[in-house]
């Protein structure tokens, strides 16, 4: 029996305009995202904080946003991901006008950390990728996934150089208000990524098979757990230096238009470097390319601390970290469906998320901890190069097989 989805049914919407919708929402939430560490020097000055303090409330942001997606996605694989997404726009919103009026470290952490934490599930890859995946069949499912994360970076490349010069012109609390409305501008693109609630299983997939059947199958498998402890290491890794790169960089005597021309080197490469990884998963093991992807990552992080700092070796490291930075998640999405399926996939994939979440919070949180306590970034920089080679030695034995199910069979 065939899926009650939006891949076995006529779209009213071209492929393109479903491909280019997905990738606007991600542009925005992860281009916002990606230009909030260009807000810690400014903030914390304005309200004479301390780093840790800045920290701290983005740490809270990734940490609920991992532990908001699985039930975001229970959620889009219930009832769809339009409805989801205008939800997660409008938080969105709300989130980043909290952020502008909030005048201590708690109400900071609230609005920047829960309630944008929470506005991240409903508005990033968990959501868009399952929506994607069951849109498209699997035949263009890497090519859909690949053209919308390019997209999004994109967004994110954008949304870097912008946001500074809203700071600039506005203040960096009448910049929070800017993006707040431009969140709310992207509401329509909701409806190309609808979907009818999933009634019935896709094809290969027992029409039987509850949501707890498929966490009980998920959770038993070795290959579950092995991408949730190698996806900690890319979510330590990137936000550690998305939120940080601005200050280490202006420790280090470099001025903050090198950093936002880092952050946004970085968004440019992760453009293509979406697509090349979303179009390699079509064609190469995935796990093979999880593991060389975070070796090079580990290499590129360590060649950067080790030698002399200059804008060229910002640069080059930004292009190598970007092309690598969000390939990881067409990836690892990628290989999910291809061993447990579609029809939980955006459920399996926020537990997945959740490993990178706890990543980012740690990479975040103990960013801001240990420079207080050091004054030196040496230390969190040698811990996210140690664990990307760990990630690189987890990926590999991940058993990458699809499940072939007895009621399927029969």
């Amino acid at each position: 029996m065939n899926a009650t989805t939006d891949s076995a049914a006529p779209r009213a919407f071209p492929p393109w305009l479903i491909v280019l919708a997905g990738g606007l929402v991600m542009g925005a939430a992860l281009g916002v995202r990606h230009s909030q560490g260009i807000f810690l020097v400014p903030i914390t000055m304005a309200h004479e904080w301390s780093r840790e303090s800045f920290a701290l409330a983005i740490a809270v942001q990734n940490l609920v946003w991992g532990l908001a997606q699985p039930f975001t996605g229970m959620i889009a694989d219930r009832y769809g991901s339009g409805r989801v997404i205008v939800g997660g726009l409008v938080l969105y919103a709300a989130g980043l006008v909290l952020m502008a009026q909030a005048t201590t470290p708690v109400t900071f952490t609230l609005s920047a950390g829960v309630c944008i934490g929470v506005a991240l599930s409903g508005t990033s890859f968990g959501v868009v990728y399952g929506a994607l995946s069951r849109i498209f069949p699997p035949e263009r499912r890497a090519w859909a996934l690949g053209v919308s994360g390019a997209i999004g970076g994109l967004g994110q490349f954008l949304l870097v150089p912008a946001t500074q010069t809203m700071i600039s012109g506005l203040g960096w609390a009448g910049a929070l208000v800017a993006l707040a409305f431009a969140c709310a501008l992207l509401l329509p693109c909701a409806l190309p990524l609808r979907e009818p609630a999933t009634t019935a299983s896709a094809p290969g997939q027992p029409a039987q098979q509850s949501l707890r059947a498929a966490l009980r199958e998920a959770f038993g498998h070795r290959g579950f757990w092995l991408l949730n402890l190698g996806f900690l290491a890319c979510g330590f890794q990137l936000a550690f230096i998305a939120t940080h790169l601005p200050a280490y960089l202006s420790d280090q005597g470099l001025s903050a238009n090198h950093a936002v021309a880092g952050l946004a080197t970085i968004a440019l490469a992760n453009v293509a470097g979406i697509y090349c990884c979303g179009h390699l998963g079509g064609l190469y093991r995935r796990k093979y390319l999880l593991s060389g992807l975070y070796l090079i990552r580990a290499a590129a992080m360590a060649l950067f601390v080790l030698l002399p700092l200059s804008p060229a070796s910002l640069y080059l490291f930004c292009a190598v970290m970007g092309f690598l930075w969000l390939g990881t998640v067409p990836l690892t999405n990628g290989l999910l469906a291809q061993i447990f399926g579609v029809r939980y996939l955006t459920t399996l994939f926020g537990f997945v998320f959740l490993g990178h979440q706890l990543g980012s919070f740690l990479g975040v949180w103990l960013g801001g901890a240990l420079f207080d306590a050091t004054g030196s970034y040496g230390l969190i920089w040698t811990i996210g190069i140690a664990l990307g080679v760990i990630s690189a030695v987890l990926h590999y034995p991940v058993d990458d097989r699809e499940l072939v199910r007895a009621a399927a069979a029969a």
